[in-house]
């Protein structure tokens, strides 16, 4: 038999991974004791970055099971039971076989979906074996034979779910494999965070009843029967766009559309393309609620949010303000000096540099020899003498002498000019410098 290896990729520095590492102790002992083939390991990303990169390990921690030439990705919670479940599942046969039909009650009361192939060999059950290969990650399948289920048709593909069960038409339902995928999850369910992602892989829009079970409501309990009598009652009008359910108070909902949800409400969301709907009216009856869902199928409900540009710079603001609020939050203290600290240090600089260039200039007028007062008298003395010059008949020479001066006198300032633009972008120039070097310090 091949080796099957549960692999957890792992940085030194990163805190998530620091808290899977007692959990992932755990694992492992569990496998080994309940005789497992799946052998634990974990690998430092950081440090054989080649390998992780050949698995295509692109964040931290990376849980992966390697069977054979295959690397199957772990997306769920990182809990004990559901890490195990997992490589249980996965490193088993991509298909089971039900042999009896005890065997096949006994696995439908232990899942509450679960996809089937009925008969006997066919180029169906090929098929089914690959989506099985590729899909393994997600759920379990299992082929039982015509002895073993009772089908109107054979060979078929089933999911029984929801109490009861639908077959798969190649002409209806496209590919199989996109099939299986969009009827992985019960027609309604309870949604998190985590869910609500899984979900939003099977290429659905998500309509939700956003209720706060630490105050239920009679309209809370209204929407959700509601969203509930949907999924059942016209599940041939809409399970292929839509998938239904609850999630208990709007935080996290409020978080994705960087907004206010009020509870209790109705909202859908594409995962997708991170855009949201919501009734222009509170919903009170199942009309209303089917007409909501039909104007959203049909493009005449105004869609919310997005990934636009403008979206994007909204998020990372967002973002921002919510990370600082939350520090704050925690630890007041620490806010302060987070942020008080660099502030100050930033304006202490910016005073550095205005007073210097002002303390700069000064000294180089000083040094020169003029001042403003000096300046303006020298301009009154050479006024004078060039009125005296013109009123009185002076000699040749002496007024080639005054010419001389004058010319001295404009060569002078525009000497000290450019010396004053000189200086003063010496210390505009030392100025960044004393700014660039000293800012990664305190980055």
């Amino acid at each position: 038999m091949e080796d099957v290896w549960l692999v957890d990729f792992y940085a030194p520095w990163c805190g998530y991974c620091k808290k899977l590492e007692p959990i992932w102790k755990e694992v492992g002992a569990e496998l080994t004791r309940s005789g497992s083939p799946v052998r634990v390991g974990k690998m430092d990303g950081t440090a054989y970055s080649g390998v992780a990169s050949e698995f295509g390990v692109r964040g931290y921690p990376t849980i992966k099971l390697l069977k054979g030439e295959l690397a199957y990705n772990y997306k769920g919670p990182r809990t004990k039971d559901d890490i195990i479940e997992f490589a249980n599942r996965v490193a088993g046969p991509a298909v089971r076989s039900l042999p009896s039909r005890q065997m096949f009650e006994h696995v439908l009361k232990r899942h509450s979906v679960l996809f089937l192939y009925v008969g006997g060999e066919s180029p169906l059950k090929e098929k089914y074996t690959e989506v099985a290969s590729e899909l393994i990650v997600y759920t379990y399948f299992f082929s039982a034979s015509e002895d073993s289920v009772t089908l109107h048709e054979l060979p078929s593909v089933v999911v029984f779910k929801d109490g009861t069960y639908f077959t798969y038409d190649e002409y209806e339902d496209g590919s199989l494999s996109s099939w299986v995928n969009r009827e992985r999850f019960q027609s309604y369910l309870p949604i998190d965070g985590f869910t609500l992602y899984e979900l939003g892989e099977t290429g659905k829009l998500v309509a939700i009843a956003v209720t706060d079970e630490r105050d239920p409501t009679e309209r809370s309990s209204r929407l959700k029967g509601l969203i509930q009598r949907v999924a059942t009652e016209h599940r041939d009008q809409f399970n292929r766009d839509f998938q239904f359910g609850h999630m208990e108070g709007n935080d996290y909902i409020n978080s994705l559309i960087m907004g206010e949800v009020s509870v209790p409400s109705i909202i859908i969301l594409n995962t997708s393309n991170e855009q949201y709907f919501v009734p222009a009216e509170p919903v009170e009856d199942l009309e209303q609620l089917l007409r909501f869902f039909s104007s959203v199928l049909d493009g005449s409900a105004p869609a919310f949010g997005g990934d636009g540009i403008f979206q994007r710079i909204k998020r990372v603001a967002y973002d921002a303000r919510s990370t600082i609020m939350s520090v704050f939050r925690s630890s007041p203290l620490l806010g302060c000096f987070l942020f008080g600290l660099p502030l100050g240090v930033i304006s202490l600089m910016c005073y550095g540099i205005c007073t210097a260039e002002s303390d700069d200039d000064t000294e180089l007028m000083k040094r020169d020899g003029f001042t403003d007062e000096e300046e303006e008298e020298g301009e009154e003395e050479e006024q004078q003498r060039l009125t005296a010059g013109a009123e009185g008949e002076e000699e040749e020479d002496f007024c080639q002498k005054q010419l001389q001066s004058i010319k001295n006198s404009m060569f002078d300032t525009f000497l000290w000019s450019c010396n004053s633009l000189k200086a003063s972008s010496c210390v505009i120039m030392t100025s960044h410098c004393h700014f660039r070097v000293f800012m990664p310090v305190h980055r």
